[in-house]
């Protein structure tokens, strides 16, 4: 089933294409290079695997901050939305949160302008941290007892392009490898009895353009974007669909240079050679075979490559 519905889904074609004659389509098609089927499978197999955080990130952005029905929504881009619980069972977008550290989650939208982050004292004997989490995945900053301390304090969060200067009363400058980025805060409850204090440093937290914080004219608004609907339950029926989606919104960096120009080879992501369904039926069904072999990969790392570190 898992074959039939992901061939069906990547076969598709727009309905602009209609307006092709079929020797205009063979002839495109006949003009282009893809690799050999051997190689397309190997390519295709470390898309999946360097593709499987970014989409699963992607996807819990749509279901945090897009789609208001998806039982997941917590509020609009650059809202902080405090939640006065320990997380369950039901919340099924994020694995494995804490049951001792209630959430306030953020999901920042930096094209327009930076945001800043500002934070209370907070007790010495109380863990807080507020982590920032790019499109990447890649954690590129934290804040709270540990990294910065407990005092109060201002933090600028920044998107790949901006060039400013740090403004005065600032403590530091986070840049995120994207322009959308999940910022997790997390305080410490210490009982059941304890979420009213909980929530007063909840109350502490706040996010505002960097605009709002000089007191100036805000910058034009960036444009709306149709996102592509996602779930973190439809990922593996839909996964190439939702990268390409996904890599619209991740930049290339010099880390991830090589894969991406490998992704593009096969018709993945912004600056693609060609369209992923212009690639022929043995290729699809290579790239097929390639994703459930990345996904086993993952699964066994999963269960027996990992190493404990401290416990």
């Amino acid at each position: 089933m898992f074959g039939v519905i992901a061939l069906a889904l990547l076969a598709g074609c727009d309905k602009k294409d209609d307006a092709i004659s079929t020797a205009e389509q063979a002839d495109k098609k006949a003009s282009m290079t893809a690799p050999g089927l051997a190689e397309t499978r190997t390519i295709a197999g470390e898309a999946f695997i360097y593709g499987l955080p970014v989409v699963m990130n992607y996807a819990v952005m749509n279901e945090f901050v897009i789609d208001k029905n998806s039982g997941q929504y917590k509020a609009p881009f650059n809202t902080i939305h405090n939640e006065a619980r320990v997380f369950t069972y039901k919340d099924t977008a994020v694995v494995t949160p804490n049951s001792d550290t209630p959430y306030s989650m953020l999901w920042q939208d930096l094209r327009a302008e930076p945001m800043v982050i500002s934070v209370p004292a907070v007790p010495k004997d109380r863990y807080f941290s507020v982590q920032l989490v790019d499109g990447n995945t890649y954690n590129y900053g934290y804040i709270g007892s540990r990294a910065t301390g407990v005092e109060a304090g201002h933090y600028l969060v920044v998107g790949p392009d901006w060039n400013g200067a740090k403004p005065a009363d600032i403590e530091q400058v986070f840049r995120s490898t994207t322009p959308f980025g999940l910022t997790i805060f997390r305080t410490q409850l210490f009982d059941a009895d304890d979420m009213p204090n909980v929530v007063k440093v909840q109350a502490g937290y706040k996010a505002q353009p960097l605009s709002s914080f000089l007191n100036q004219p805000a910058p034009p608004a960036a444009p709306a974007i149709d996102f592509l609907p996602a779930t973190t339950a439809g990922i593996k029926k839909n996964f190439y669909a939702y990268l390409d989606a996904a890599l619209d919104f991740v930049p290339v960096t010099p880390e991830d240079q090589e894969i991406r120009a490998k992704l593009s080879s096969i018709g993945i992501g912004p600056g693609k050679t060609f369209d992923f369904k212009d690639l022929s039926d043995e290729h699809k069904a290579a790239v097929l075979l390639a994703m459930k072999e990345g996904d086993k990969k993952v699964d066994d790392y999963l269960e027996s490559g990992m190493k404990d570190v401290n416990g």
